[in-house]
């Protein structure tokens, strides 16, 4: 009996030490499998704008709450906003998770603002065939064009202070990250990595986690050691909302937009009767007007389109036989050439837009142009004007005064000589209701 017993506490003990082990393996597994989620959002082919800023805001603090391993930007940008940059740069530098910006894929760069969100980064990695650089800032005055000479040497010398504090914080080249500003210098992958301006040099998504696996990194809550080398990835999508404001704020977009709206307004002033044009009008400028306030506009240009529109407007209600729309024309094409009057050409109205509207616009002038010329030379058809010329029949003798009939109608004539009734006659003139008339020579 005591066998038995002792038998019996035997497998009990086995049995709880087993369903022990059981509940701590799970649980660390589910720990495991909870700690090794990696987020990833996707910056690709973006003008660093405030929807970007919006973008990676939210991913960090999803990526906090889903308590993922780290979050990886891949970036491919020509570069943006200076505000907008020093926006993200600050989100990057206080994120509770670490921050991996990753220059992907091939053949992407990280150019000017890019150049301070990679060097802000926990990781900077780049892919094959990429590459890094040209950071110099330049800044326009929104009312004429570029500012001077010595606050441009000033906002360069404070975005030199800015890029070497990052550079410092990260541990990374400080000496190029200077160059990058002052100089624009740009570098490859190969050289970016020899140079400890990045980290990791990575083909796909696959090798930069493996890669990443085991590395420990600071943020400012905590020590990281990280776990990616079999990780899931939770990619973090731009929502409808973000997309449509992203393509919104593009120069080329927002200047057709605002070019659509004032000629639907145009047309709805011409031709009376508030209708689709003109609402289709109204929102298109409410949304270029929308993008004129994010991106760096130059009001001189904005007013030399307005005028331009104007002139337009103008010759449809008081024709000047080109003198208006050719005036429109230059200062739509000037305007529009210096609206967004920057370096860049990303943030410029393309000429592949402007040349193809202004010589539109020069045709369609000239063809109604052209039509208001035929329509003033032509003769008057109707009313009596229109019968100056015309050949009439005496319904009465005419002397001096009588009646004709022409056009289907009957008319008090003169004339200074003698019509027969039933003779044809030429109308010379009309004074008022009466026809001044003449013999037709030789007709009956």
């Amino acid at each position: 009996m005591k066998h038995k017993k002792a038998i019996l506490n035997l497998a009990l003990c086995i049995l709880l030490f087993t369903g022990l082990f059981l509940f701590n393996h799970s649980s660390s597994l589910l720990g495991s499998e909870k700690a090794q989620v990696v987020a990833v959002v996707d910056i690709d082919d973006m003008i660093i704008n405030p929807i970007v800023y919006e973008v990676i805001a939210e991913a960090i603090k999803v990526a906090a709450e889903e308590d993922a391993q780290c979050l990886i930007i891949r970036m491919d940008t020509p570069g943006g906003l200076l505000e907008t940059t020093h926006k993200i740069v600050k989100e990057i530098m206080n994120s509770p998770v670490p921050v991996v910006v990753y220059v992907w894929p091939q053949g992407a760069r990280a150019a000017s603002a890019g150049v301070f969100i990679t060097l802000a980064s926990h990781v900077a990695a780049m892919a094959e065939s990429t590459h890094i650089g040209a950071a110099h800032p330049v800044i326009m005055n929104k009312s004429w064009g570029s500012v001077d000479k010595q606050m441009q040497e000033k906002i360069t010398n404070d975005s030199v202070a800015w890029i070497e504090s990052l550079a410092k914080a990260r541990n990374r080249n400080v000496r190029w990250a200077k160059q990058a500003v002052t100089e624009s210098v740009s570098i490859t992958e190969t050289e970016a990595l020899k140079l400890g301006v990045i980290d990791i040099v990575a083909k796909d998504l696959d090798t930069l986690l493996e890669k990443l696996d085991k590395q420990t990194i600071e943020t400012t809550s905590q020590k990281v050691t990280l776990h990616t080398k079999n990780a899931s990835l939770e990619f973090i999508e731009l929502s409808l909302r973000q997309k449509f404001l992203n393509h919104l704020i593009n120069p080329n977009i927002a200047y057709i937009l605002m070019m659509l709206g004032f000629f639907g307004l145009m047309y709805e002033i011409t031709h009376p009767g508030f209708g689709f044009p003109g609402l289709a009008g109204i929102i298109s400028l409410l949304l270029a007007f929308y993008a004129f306030q994010v991106l760096p506009t130059n009001y001189a240009g904005l007013a030399l389109v307005i005028l331009g529109i104007s002139f337009f407007i103008i010759e449809a209600f008081t024709p000047t036989f080109g003198a208006f729309t050719l005036a429109g024309i230059v200062c739509l094409v000037f305007g529009s050439t210096i609206l967004f009057n920057q370096p860049h050409e990303f943030l410029r109205v393309s000429l592949r837009i402007i040349i193809p509207l202004a010589v539109s616009l020069g045709l369609i002038s000239t063809f109604l142009i052209t039509r208001v010329i035929k329509a003033h030379r032509k003769k008057s058809t109707s009313g009596p004007e229109g019968l100056v010329g015309e050949t009439a029949r005496a319904k009465t003798s005419i002397s001096p005064e009588g009646k004709v009939f022409v056009h289907g109608e009957l008319w008090d004539a003169k004339s200074k000589e003698k019509v027969k009734k039933g003779e044809q006659v030429i109308i010379e003139k009309v004074e008022g209701l009466k026809l001044i008339v003449k013999k037709r020579k030789g007709g009956e």
